[in-house]
């Protein structure tokens, strides 16, 4: 099986300092749903990993943490694409939980619930918590440099193994050449 782990906001929509906190405000970037539909085309299983602690600071309830992702998955669907499942944390830094990123609780959360190795798993995100959690998991980390990407990608701390795409479409570009280059097409 292959996976593919996406962070949501500044990865598949436009990111907000004030939160994403309905969804109206839920705006795709232009090229993440066709990525999304690309990934999909060519069998990887996309699953959304997105820290959302907008929730614990009472900026939105469950109720619209679930809409703002109804509207994410019915707006990949009509592109052509599928979202397989979506995990994210609740909570703030300072309830130090294991699934927030950039702990490694959500991601080894979905390789449970696969039961798939990270290894190479690649892990996109926009952020270095993203990025960390990735690595701390197993996974290849890969950065966009929408959303918090540019600023993310000055920061020393960056992993040297890093791979650095422009956007969630060039990423998915390179997941599916390398897919195409080696002759085997699945999906």
């Amino acid at each position: 099986m292959k996976l593919v782990i996406l962070d949501r906001d500044g990865v598949i929509n436009e990111d907000s300092p004030e939160f994403i906190k309905s969804p109206q405000e839920w705006k795709p970037i232009p090229g993440s749903l066709e990525a999304i539909a690309r990934l999909t085309q060519w069998g990887y299983r996309v699953v959304v990993a997105t820290n959302q602690s907008g929730v614990a600071r009472g900026l939105f309830d469950m109720d619209t943490l679930c809409a703002i992702h109804d509207r994410m998955v019915r707006e990949v669907n009509q592109a052509g694409g599928r979202i397989d499942a979506i995990f994210f944390c609740p909570h703030v830094d300072e309830d130090e939980c294991r699934c927030r990123k950039p702990r490694d609780g959500m991601l080894r959360e979905i390789a449970a619930r696969y039961g798939v190795a990270l290894n190479g798993v690649p892990a996109i995100g926009d952020g270095l918590r993203d990025i960390e959690a990735a690595v701390a998991a197993g996974a290849q980390p890969l950065l966009v440099l929408t959303g918090k990407g540019e600023q993310t990608r000055l920061d020393p701390r960056l992993p040297a193994q890093t791979r650095i795409f422009r956007d969630l479409a060039a990423a998915a570009d390179a997941l599916t050449d390398a897919v195409e280059g080696s002759g085997i097409r699945t999906g």
